[in-house]
C-alpha cells in the first residue's frame, strides 16, 4: 500500500496533468473555430469546380482523346497513395484512423499484384506507415514549421504529383484525409484525384441550363484539371486542420474528466489511510495510558 506521501505526490502530479489537458483543450477550441471557418469556406469553390469539370468531362466519357488527367493512362498497375495526417499527436484516433485506411488500401492493392507508392503529408502518418510500408514511401512532406498552411503549400504537393504523373511513375492517385463533420465526428476519406472522379452533384435548376464556353472546352479542361489536383489537396489540408483540432479538443476534454475522476479516487484513498493512521495512533496513546 502506498504511503501518505506517495499518495499526496500522485495527487499533485495528476492535478498538474489536469491543468495541462485543460489548457490544451482551450487552445484547441480557440484554433478550431478558425480552422472550421477555413474548411467550410473552401468547400463551395472545390464543389463548384467539381461540377464544372464533371460537366465538361461528361463529353469525353469513353473517348480515347480524353485528357489523361481525366481519362487516365489506360492502365491500373501503379497506385500513388497521398496520405495527409497531422504533425502532432494527442488527438485521439485522428491520425491513426487515416493511416489505417491508407494501410488497408495498400494491403488490398498489393494482394492484387499492384505496385504501391506512398507520399506522406504530415509527420504522424509517416511515423505510422513506415513501420509496415516503409519501403513503399517515396516522399515525405511536413509543415511542422509552418504557422498557417496556404494554397501555395498545397500547390507544391500538386506540382510534385503532376510531375510524377507526367513522367509515367503512376497510373492512379488517391488522396487520404479526414473530412470534418463536427467536434466529435471526423470521417476518414479516400478520394481519387487522378484520373479525376467527381461526386454526383445534386440536381438543381441550373443543371439543365446550357453553357457556351470561351475559350474551348478543351482549353478549359487543360487549365482546370491540373489546378483541380492542387485544390483538392488544399481542401484536404484544411479539412484535416479542422478535424485535428476537433479531435484534440474532444480528447483533451476526456483526459481532463478522467484526471478529475482519478484525483477523486486518490483523494478518497488518502483520506481513508490518513484516518486509519490517526485512529491507530490514538489507540496506541490510549493503550499506553492504560498501561501506566
Amino acid at each position: 500500500m502506498p504511503s501518505l506521501k506517495d499518495l499526496k505526490n500522485r495527487i499533485s502530479s495528476v492535478k498538474s496533468t489536469q491543468k495541462i489537458t485543460k489548457a490544451m483543450q482551450m487552445v484547441a477550441a480557440a484554433k478550431l473555430r478558425r480552422a472550421q471557418e477555413a474548411a467550410q469556406a473552401a468547400r463551395p469553390y472545390a464543389e463548384r469546380m467539381d461540377r464544372v469539370l464533371a460537366s465538361l468531362g461528361a463529353a469525353y466519357e469513353g473517348r480515347a482523346d480524353a485528357p489523361t488527367l481525366l481519362g487516365g493512362t489506360g492502365k491500373d498497375q501503379t497506385h500513388l497513395l497521398i496520405v495527409a495526417t497531422g504533425e502532432r499527436g494527442l488527438a485521439g484516433g485522428f491520425n491513426s484512423s487515416i493511416a489505417r485506411m491508407a494501410r488497408d488500401h495498400a494491403v488490398k492493392l498489393l494482394a492484387q499484384g499492384k505496385t504501391v507508392k506512398i507520399m506522406t503529408v504530415g509527420r504522424k502518418g509517416n511515423d505510422v506507415l513506415k513501420r509496415t510500408h516503409g519501403s513503399n514511401i517515396i516522399d515525405f512532406v511536413t509543415f511542422r514549421e509552418v504557422k498557417q498552411v496556404g494554397f501555395s503549400h498545397a500547390a507544391q504537393i500538386g506540382e510534385k504529383v503532376l510531375t510524377m504523373f507526367n513522367a509515367g511513375e503512376f497510373d492512379v492517385a488517391t488522396l487520404f484525409f479526414s473530412r470534418f463533420q463536427s467536434v466529435i465526428s471526423q470521417i476518414p476519406t479516400a478520394q481519387q484525384i487522378i484520373p479525376a472522379k467527381f461526386e454526383a452533384a445534386e440536381a438543381d435548376d441550373a443543371a439543365s441550363v446550357p453553357y457556351e464556353y470561351e475559350p474551348s472546352e478543351e482549353a478549359i479542361l487543360d487549365a482546370l484539371l491540373p489546378r483541380s489536383v492542387s485544390v483538392q489537396i488544399f481542401r484536404a489540408l484544411l479539412e484535416n486542420g479542422a478535424s485535428f483540432y476537433g479531435a484534440q479538443m474532444s480528447a483533451m476534454d476526456n483526459a481532463t474528466r478522467n484526471a478529475g475522476e482519478m484525483i477523486g479516487k486518490l483523494q478518497l484513498s488518502y483520506n481513508r489511510q490518513r484516518q486509519a493512521q490517526i485512529t491507530k495512533e490514538l489507540i496506541e496513546i490510549i493503550s499506553g495510558a492504560e498501561a501506566l
